[in-house]
């Protein structure tokens, strides 16, 4: 059985759930889908089943549906499936931890984007994770995804980015140990009430580890998988700088 949405931890995203939405809804996808194109759409034929690991509020998700993919999106955020289900009631949404999804086959494909694998700060919760979505794929099924190497996190001045709007106000700073490789991402959320001029605030505080493309493709190998190719974010095409530090993993359950 999949882990249900009540044996899991509230996730660091509930709380700043309609932030995440709001600031990150066109952001990613049209940076990274030169990557996309060439990582995983060329190899995944329209109309097979697809499952979309971390798949947040479905800013990906929405994509790979109206290019004619069967999916599901799994996240172990309730308050981003929550508005995944409200935008998509459409698509087959379920809360989980990619560390134990419960599925045994099924699916042709599997993606996972956006750094979301950075979240595992265990490196055995990471070949966990892989050997979750390994279980989940047919033989001969595709994996891709993408994570963050120490690069990425070192670009990051560690100063506040401020959002300003009518009605919300959005404040990030990110913070990062060389020594130890752990990141953390400090949000702040405020929003306007209607027709007052009282705000609500929500925050947050993520937890990320930077893994090295060797112990990405070592716990890949330890999970299972076969084929496996680490292309650069910059080398795959990713725009508006968010390829610096990003690595673009495929894999291959064996046939």
């Amino acid at each position: 059985m999949s882990t249900t949405s009540s044996q899991l931890s509230p996730s660091t995203y509930d709380p700043i759930a309609e932030m995440y939405h709001a600031l990150w809804a066109d952001w990613y996808f049209s940076s990274a889908v030169p990557a996309l194109e060439g990582l995983f759409f060329s190899h995944v034929s329209t109309g097979q089943r697809v499952l979309d690991v971390c798949c947040g509020s479905g800013h990906v998700t929405k994509e790979l549906v109206r290019r004619g993919y069967n999916v599901t999106g799994v996240d172990a955020s309730a308050g981003l499936i929550a508005i995944a289900r409200r935008e998509m009631p459409e698509v087959d949404w379920r809360v989980g931890d990619v560390r134990q999804l419960g599925i045994h086959g099924g699916y042709d494909a599997a993606l996972c984007t956006f750094d979301s694998l950075n979240h595992l700060t265990d490196p055995s919760d990471l070949v966990l994770a892989f050997r979750s979505v390994y279980a989940a794929l047919d033989p001969g099924g595709w994996f891709c995804f993408d994570m963050n190497l120490d690069e990425a996190y070192q670009v990051d001045k560690q100063q506040w980015v401020v959002e300003v709007h009518d009605t919300r106000v959005s404040m990030i700073r990110g913070t990062y140990d060389a020594e130890t490789r752990e990141v953390e991402t400090e949000l702040m959320w405020f929003i306007r009430e209607p027709d007052c001029d009282l705000w609500k605030q929500q925050s947050s505080r993520i937890q990320q580890r930077s893994y090295s493309q060797e112990e990405i493709l070592r716990a890949l190998s330890e999970a299972g998988f076969q084929k496996l190719e680490a292309v650069p974010g910059e080398e795959a095409g990713v725009t508006q700088g968010m390829g610096i530090g990003r690595l673009f993993v495929t894999a291959q359950r064996e046939k």
